[in-house]
C-alpha cells in the first residue's frame, strides 16, 4: 500500500521535509516511488506539485495525518482536518466532543432576545449554586453528628443537657 509521507531532509535544528510517495512498509529515507515536493516548517513555504498529489490519491495512496492536513490547509485536496497526533485530547476538547454537538444544536435552534434569557440562566446558575451550598451544609452537619459519641445513660438516669454558660450566668 502506497503512503505519502514527509521525509526529514535538512540540517540539525533546521529541518526541511520532502513530500514523498513511498511503500508504508519502507523506511521514509531510503527509496521512494516518488517526490511530490517539500515543506519548510520554519517559513511555512510549501511546494508541491498538486496534480500528483491527486494522481497519487486517485491510485489509492493514502497520505500521513500530516500530510492531509497540509494539503487541506493549502487547498490541494478537500476536506476537513484529521487528529495527527495520537495524544487525548484534553479536557476541554473532550467536553465539546461529548457534549459540544448538542450544544451547537440547540444554540441554532433557538437564539435568545437579548437581554430576556441570559438573566434566567443567570437566575438559574445562582440557585443551583444556592442549593448545592445547603446540601454540602447538610452533609457536614450529618458528618458531625456522627462524629459526635451518643451518652448513654444507666437505666432509670436521666442525662440532663447542659445549659449553655450564658444562661447559667443569667439565672
Amino acid at each position: 500500500m502506497l503512503t505519502i509521507r514527509l521525509s526529514r531532509r535538512g540540517t540539525k535544528k533546521k529541518p526541511v521535509y520532502r513530500v514523498i510517495v513511498v511503500e508504508k512498509a519502507r523506511d521514509n529515507y531510503g527509496r521512494y516511488t516518488e517526490n511530490l515536493g517539500t515543506y519548510n516548517p520554519a517559513t511555512k513555504e510549501i511546494n508541491i506539485k498538486a496534480d500528483r498529489v491527486e494522481y497519487w490519491i486517485s491510485q489509492g495512496a493514502q497520505p500521513s495525518p500530516t500530510v492531509h492536513n497540509l494539503l487541506v490547509t493549502h487547498e490541494i485536496i478537500k476536506g476537513e482536518k484529521v487528529r495527527a497526533s495520537k495524544s487525548k485530547p484534553g479536557k476541554k476538547k473532550r467536553a465539546e466532543a461529548a457534549g459540544g454537538e448538542d450544544k451547537k444544536e440547540k444554540g441554532k435552534e433557538e437564539k435568545a432576545p437579548e437581554g430576556e434569557k441570559t438573566e434566567e440562566v443567570k437566575e438559574e446558575k445562582t440557585e443551583e449554586k444556592v442549593s448545592e451550598d445547603k446540601k454540602t451544609e447538610e452533609v457536614k452537619e450529618e458528618k458531625v453528628e456522627e462524629a459526635k459519641p451518643e451518652e448513654k445513660a444507666p437505666e432509670g438516669e436521666k442525662i440532663e443537657e447542659e445549659k449553655p454558660k450564658e444562661e447559667e450566668k443569667k439565672e
